[in-house]
């Protein structure tokens, strides 16, 4: 068995990927690896729209930044024992943009939150980690949803 070298942790929505981000840091502080955590803003839906290209460019900026706070949020919580995390935001096909990274970081292993299927669930990210995972080149470890409060 190879060494995990490098970990990416992948955020579909970020108000749900804490756990995912806590057990990569786990992971990456029992290892010594480096980690990263992935956040791809789906563009396809703004796609074939004709809308005018400052109001896209300025909502892309918003969103972006309204991401990468909300990923330091959640990452500063995590930050113990001196892991240094390095946090990708990039635009377009989701899975493309994650598989790029994967190869261009020589990812070992990849953390993503598994999801039930719910109809707006599925909607938004439920296609998306089938079909990565039917394309990953590297180990996968799924995060099971925190159980609701009873």
């Amino acid at each position: 068995m190879e060494d995990i070298r490098r970990i990416l942790a992948v955020s579909w929505m970020t108000q749900y990927c804490q756990r995912t981000v806590h057990y990569a840091v786990s992971l990456a502080a029992k290892y010594g690896a480096e980690l990263s955590v992935i956040h791809v803003i789906d563009t396809l839906w703004s796609q074939g729209w004709n809308l005018p290209t400052m109001s896209q460019e300025e909502s892309r900026e918003k969103d972006e930044e309204r991401i990468q706070s909300e990923l330091d949020n959640i990452i500063s919580g995590e930050t113990k024992g001196g892991v240094k995390i390095k946090t990708i935001i990039k635009e377009g096909d989701p899975i493309e943009e994650i598989l790029k990274v994967i190869e261009e970081e020589k990812i070992d292993l990849v953390i993503l939150r598994a999801h039930e299927e719910s109809r707006i669930e599925r909607l938004l990210v439920g296609g998306s980690n089938d079909a990565l995972i039917r394309k990953m080149p590297c180990s996968i470890l799924l995060v099971k949803k925190e159980p609701d409060s009873v």
